[in-house]
C-alpha cells in the first residue's frame, strides 16, 4: 500500500514522531543523544525557520511538535531525519538505520488537538513508568520551560495559553481516562488529527471539545 501524500502547509502545526528500527534503545548514553538531537532540531531550525513547540526524547523514540512558516515540513525532516540517524548510528557503532521507516506526522488543525498531543507527549515518560511528574523527566523540553535546563535551539510561542507553569504542570499531571488516551493514540497515526468512532454507535469517543 503506499504511503499517503504529504501535506505541505504553514497554518497548523504537525506532531511527529519516529522510532528506532526493531524498537531497539539508542545504543549509547541518553545524554548524548539528547546533545544530538538537539543539536540537529538547531541546524534544521536554522537551515529551514523549522519552529520547534515541544519535543520529547525516550529511549527508543521521540516526540516533536513543530511549525512550518514555509510550508517545507519534508525538506526540513529530510535533514533532521537524515542527519539525526546518520550520528546516531556512527556513535553506536549501528550496521542498521536507526530509525524503523519514517516517521508519523499528523496536522493539528485546532486548538484543542494540539493541547491533546502536547499533554500526550510529555506525559509518555510518566506512562512508561520512568517517573511520577511530568516535570521530573529530563530529556524534554518542559524543562527547559521550567527554566531547569538549557538547549542548544529556541523554543517557538506556546499555544497552551495556559496562563503560568503552574497551571501547566498541574494539567500535565493529570492522568487522562484510557479511552481517551486510546483516541489520542489512534488519532496521531492520521494525516489530520481524527476522531476514533465507538464500535457500537459510530460516535467519537472525542469531540473537537474534548482534552485529555
Amino acid at each position: 500500500m503506499p504511503r499517503a501524500h504529504t501535506i505541505l502547509q504553514s497554518e497548523f502545526p504537525y506532531n511527529i514522531s519516529a522510532r528506532c528500527i526493531n524498537r531497539e534503545w539508542f545504543q549509547i548514553p541518553m545524554e548524548n543523544v539528547w546533545n544530538i538531537f538537539c543539536e540537529e532540531l538547531a541546524e534544521t531550525i536554522q537551515k529551514h525557520n523549522l519552529q520547534v513547540h515541544s519535543f520529547v526524547l525516550m529511549s527508543n523514540h521521540y516526540h516533536l511538535i513543530a511549525s512550518t512558516p514555509d510550508s517545507n515540513i519534508s525538506q526540513c525532516m529530510h535533514r533532521f531525519m537524515g542527519r539525526t540517524s546518520r550520528r546516531l548510528t556512527t556513535s553506536g557503532n549501528r550496521i542498521n538505520e536507526t530509525f524503523a521507516g519514517r516517521h508519523y506526522k499528523t496536522i493539528l488543525q485546532h486548538q484543542n488537538y494540539y493541547l491533546n498531543a502536547y499533554k500526550y507527549n510529555f506525559r509518555n515518560p510518566v506512562g512508561a513508568g520512568i517517573c511520577e511528574k511530568v516535570e521530573d523527566y529530563p530529556f524534554s523540553t518542559l524543562q527547559t520551560e521550567m527554566g531547569k535546563r538549557n538547549i542548544a535551539f529556541p523554543l517557538a510561542a506556546d499555544f497552551t495559553n495556559m496562563g503560568n507553569s503552574e497551571t501547566k504542570l498541574e494539567w500535565l499531571n493529570i492522568a487522562p481516562p484510557p479511552e481517551k488516551l486510546e483516541a489520542v493514540r489512534y488519532a496521531l497515526k492520521r494525516q489530520y488529527f481524527t476522531s476514533k468512532k465507538c464500535r457500537k454507535d459510530n460516535k467519537p469517543i472525542m469531540g473537537i471539545h474534548d482534552l485529555l
